[in-house]
């Protein structure tokens, strides 16, 4: 498992990480002891990067965390968060004393005085314009209550913007074989001003997991059924915004072509942890086989089974022939 720093963090960071939204039952039920299992086999093959947030099960995603932290107190780990999803999303709530309120949660959560990473969570555009908001998070990295801060964003434009802000750490975007468009500018810029790059729904929602059909169904609590269309958030948060049965036609074309013996799932995350700019991809798991599976991806990275620059060259071709129309523009 290799690391690179993140960001203005300094810290150094497996180049896949764990995403924990399943935690919160978005993706259906994930019992405790599931969850303990994940985090295990995710340590166990190198990972080094949970990401969580608030918002996930209300909380739960954090304490799971917390708790797993507290029977393994000795495991080397950053744990990046999220807060702002909880409230109304207006920028007003966006202000000093809901951050404090908010961090003071999280650190509740996650059992950290320090926490490593809080993320803005896609707030409204005009938050990324605000200086006051900068201020308070700079407050809050000066009282000792996180280390850094960063955002999480559904457009180009807000991470351009973010990236130009002297303290802002790192930024978190959707970026897989389906959503090319941070390519252009966004990865660039980070590169240029020394911002960390977090790649989530690297998998696009379980599209690029290779396993679904256009007959696939998905529980009533999952947002792959609930939010195909932005119906309760972003759409894109949501395979990635692209049309369901379009999604599975290209993933199989994507599968077709990969040389035998290599998953659909891990040449993904690897295509994406090799973009030059990208610190980690931070894919989630249902279960411990899919925990491992994940983070062997970035063996990959050393070329032998797979020829990255293929598979880039597939990536465009596909990205060309199903979802630039649709997508590159509107994100």
């Amino acid at each position: 498992m290799q690391s690179r720093t993140l960001g203005r963090t300094g810290r150094s960071v497996s180049v896949v990480g764990l995403g924990t939204w399943q935690f919160g039952g978005d993706w259906g039920p994930v019992s405790e002891q599931d969850a303990a299992a994940v985090m295990d086999a995710s340590v166990e093959s190198g990972v080094t990067l949970f990401d969580t947030a608030d918002v996930y099960g209300d909380g739960r995603s954090e304490q799971l965390i917390g708790s797993w932290r507290r029977a393994n107190p000795d495991v080397p780990l950053t744990v990046t968060t999220k807060m702002g999803r909880r409230a109304e999303q207006v920028a007003s709530n966006y202000v000093a004393a809901h951050f404090r309120e908010w961090v003071d949660r999280s650190r509740r959560n996650l059992g950290q005085d320090t926490l490593d990473l809080v993320q803005l969570h896609c707030p409204p555009t005009p938050v990324f314009d605000d200086d006051a908001v900068y201020d308070a998070l700079d407050a809050l990295v000066a009282d000792g209550s996180i280390a850094a801060y960063g955002v999480s964003v559904e457009t180009a434009d807000q991470a351009l913007t973010a990236i130009a802000r002297p303290h802002v750490a790192s930024v978190q975007v959707i970026l897989n074989a389906f959503r090319l468009k941070p390519l252009d500018r966004v990865l660039p810029a980070a590169r240029e001003a020394g911002v960390g790059i977090l790649a989530r729904v690297p998998l696009a929602s379980g599209l690029l997991s290779g396993k679904y059909t256009t007959e696939t169904t998905f529980n009533e609590g999952d947002h792959r059924n609930y939010n195909r269309h932005g119906e309760a958030f972003d759409q894109g948060e949501t395979f990635s915004g692209v049309d369901f049965a379009d999604g599975v036609q290209a993933a199989q074309a994507f599968a077709a072509a990969l040389p035998e013996g290599v998953s659909v799932p891990q040449a993904a995350l690897a295509w994406i942890v090799a973009q030059d700019g990208v610190t980690a991809a931070i894919p989630g798991a249902r279960n411990p086989e899919q925990a491992r599976s994940n983070a062997g991806a970035a063996a990959l990275l050393d070329g032998g089974t797979l020829d990255l620059g293929s598979l880039d060259t597939t990536v465009h071709e596909l990205y060309d022939r199903w979802f630039r129309a649709t997508v590159h523009e509107k994100w």
